[in-house]
């Protein structure tokens, strides 16, 4: 009985010993990498620009922040440079950094492999990239769309910043490897189509990202859009992501579409001046002036998207002071 026993356990340990060894060294596998040279064009700049500071806001976390003034603007000269750190503070499973996107850090990076990091979330050298980079909603987006970012990224200030390597924790450091896909490229929706291009411009925001909490980075179900991810601050406290679900009371059910235009619009007023944040006080990661940037029709159709959005009821406390 106890030679049967002893088989089992090691027949046990063989097979688990096996499935880690194949996640750790067959995956991510999201196939070939696709031969890519994208023709950079006006409109292709135009459109990467817009997208990558405006909408998806690759430049948000991939540059340097000023966490003492409000909504953190950035730091001029440190678009792309990387280094920003996403760790157990937020809820993250390990210290995942933001990598140096600028052509200092992804210069040697063809076309294909920098689509593939985007899209699918692996790297040049095969490294799968935790979705706090949300290549989920951007492998839904148009290729197109992703291709003007390469194109706008290829044009950033070199900037050398050699930015530390992520570290995912156990077992998290075995499940990154399952977690990108092949991509699903969609058509960017005809912009007469409100809705469905908002619901194209919110997935490519990952807007439910920030918007949703989540525990061990992964949102709680039934409670999407319904806020309150908690982000300690560096000038202390904890903030609060927003309910933007159509709750009346605790969301944003009561917004017109004028409210919603306007919150955005006010921070790229050329009159605004960010306030300056002592230690204590309430600020937001929310990159308000990067999101203001966007241009009115794009946040009216967003806000058309949001008017689907089932009610949530979900009051949230923005800020706790320490």
């Amino acid at each position: 009985m106890k030679k049967i026993i002893k088989g089992t356990l090691l027949l046990v340990v063989i097979v688990v010993v096996t499935i880690l060894l194949y996640v750790k060294v067959a995956l991510p596998n999201v196939g070939k990498i696709e031969y890519l040279s994208v023709k950079p064009t006006a409109s292709r700049l135009e459109r990467g620009k817009y997208l990558a500071t405006h909408v998806c806001v690759c430049i948000d976390c991939h540059s340097t922040r000023n966490w003492n003034e409000f909504s953190g603007p950035l730091v001029d000269g440190t678009l792309g440079k990387g280094g920003e750190v996403f760790d157990q503070r937020f809820g993250f499973p390990g210290s995942f950094y933001a990598k140096n996107i600028t052509p200092s850090g992804i210069g040697d990076w063809t076309d294909g492999e920098v689509l593939r990091a985007i899209a699918s979330g692996v790297s040049k050298n095969g490294e799968a990239l935790f979705p706090i980079m949300p290549h989920p909603h951007f492998g839904k987006m148009d290729k197109g769309d992703l291709e003007s970012i390469i194109v706008y990224l290829r044009t950033l200030k070199p900037i050398k910043n050699i930015v530390p390597e992520s570290e995912p924790d156990f077992p998290m450091s075995f499940i990154i490897n399952t977690i990108p896909d092949e991509p699903h490229f969609s058509t960017k929706p005809n912009e007469s189509d409100a809705v469905a291009y908002g619901g194209y411009l919110f997935n490519a925001a990952s807007c439910s990202e920030c918007h949703s909490k989540q525990e061990k980075g992964k949102p709680i179900e039934g409670m999407e859009l319904a806020g309150g991810f908690e982000f300690p601050m560096v000038t202390g406290g904890i903030a609060r992501s927003a309910n933007i679900t159509q709750d009346k009371e605790t969301g944003i059910g009561k917004w017109t579409e004028a409210d919603f235009v306007k919150r955005f619009k006010s921070y790229t007023d050329s009159s605004y001046v960010p306030n300056k944040i002592s230690k204590g006080f309430f600020n937001t990661v929310m990159p308000w002036t990067m999101y203001g940037g966007m241009k009115e029709q794009d946040l009216k159709a967003i806000y058309a998207y949001l008017k689907t959005i089932k009610p949530i009821h979900n009051s949230v406390e923005k800020f706790t002071n320490p």
